[in-house]
């Protein structure tokens, strides 16, 4: 017999329909009534907690690490054998991606979601829990990072990526491709991530913006995100790593007044690299302090950015993990 603990935080999963609106209410269906329905393997035992009943566009840093905390607090339980978190997939991808950087454990930890409602026609709401359910009971996934599933495919929780507003099948990791799949009740995984970093925050997540770049961007929120007092900013640059050269001069006095800036690409693949030495490029980003952001997505740097400056980490080198 597996213990399987499902922890509901809200979203479309567990939504419901409004009478007076007919628009769905995120949030509403208690992770019991959803878990009484997935007709569960009988050799999985789940027991089911609420830390929180929100729409994920309202996730924040308070929630997040509201819910590390409540998944170590299950987790100091011996008899637990992994857990099953339900969330709303507006960020899902960035939720995910913090706890596999903070959760530090073997037993397996499973995000999942929903596009459609548990009400609606073709609802993914059910097979999705049901097949995280099985996964976090495979002994395959033990000793892996922190896994996203969706639509039967099994996800590292860094790559992946909500690639559709509303099809079943809204979730991807552009150019690495899925870790496995949950057919029915059976694992299969086939390929693992070798690469796995764990973090313990000592202070409050400090305030880290994105700031997006596109022809001809000026630098007027690099300036307004000095006014704010930001730790950090991530730029979203182009190609390799480039921006409009009409921000250097932002750029570089914000490294001046101890701003971290990590540059990122808003390409879908591929990872920033000095290949060119014009004004804006690469190397004269790396040149000026600005820290190279790999193959992260802004989103995913923004988190790893946080937490690392959170758990009083060197950044140097730690965006090539």
């Amino acid at each position: 017999m597996k213990n399987i603990c499902l922890i509901s935080t809200g979203g479309t999963i567990a939504s419901k329909r409004n009478p007076d609106t007919g628009l769905l209410t995120a949030g509403l269906m208690t992770g019991k009534e959803l878990a009484g329905k997935c007709d569960l393997p009988k050799d999985i035992n789940l027991t089911v907690t609420s830390v929180f009943q929100i729409p994920s566009n309202r996730m924040d840093f308070h929630y997040l690490v509201e819910l590390k905390e409540k998944i170590e607090e299950v987790f100091l339980d011996d008899k637990i054998d992994g857990i099953v978190i339900t969330h709303g997939t507006d960020t899902l991808e960035e939720t995910s991606y913090f706890l596999d950087l903070t959760i530090n454990d073997k037993r397996p930890l499973v995000v999942t979601g929903s596009q459609r409602g548990p009400e609606d026609i073709g609802s993914d709401a059910f097979v999705n829990l049901r097949q995280s359910i099985i996964l976090a009971a495979s002994n395959t996934a033990l000793d892996l990072c922190t896994l996203v599933l969706f639509n039967e495919k099994i996800f590292n929780a860094k790559y992946v990526e909500k690639v559709h507003s509303s099809n079943v099948d809204g979730f991807n990791s552009p150019g690495i491709g899925y870790l496995g799949l949950v057919d029915g009740e059976e694992v299969n995984f086939f390929q693992k991530s070798n690469k796995v970093e764990h973090y313990k925050i000592k202070e409050e997540l400090p305030e880290i913006e994105i700031v997006k770049c596109s022809l001809g961007s000026s630098d007027i929120f690099i300036k307004y995100a000095l006014q704010t007092n930001v730790q950090g900013i991530i730029i979203e640059g182009f190609g390799r790593g480039h921006i409009p050269p009409k921000l250097m001069d932002s750029v570089k006095h914000a490294i001046k007044e101890d701003v971290v800036i990590v540059i990122t690409t808003c390409s879908h693949e591929g990872k920033v690299k000095e290949i060119y030495d014009f004004p804006g490029s690469l190397y004269d980003l790396k040149k000026s302090g600005v820290i190279l952001g790999g193959d992260y997505n802004s989103k995913k740097a923004r988190i790893k950015l946080a937490v690392l400056l959170s758990a009083k980490e060197n950044t140097e080198g730690k965006f090539e993990i």
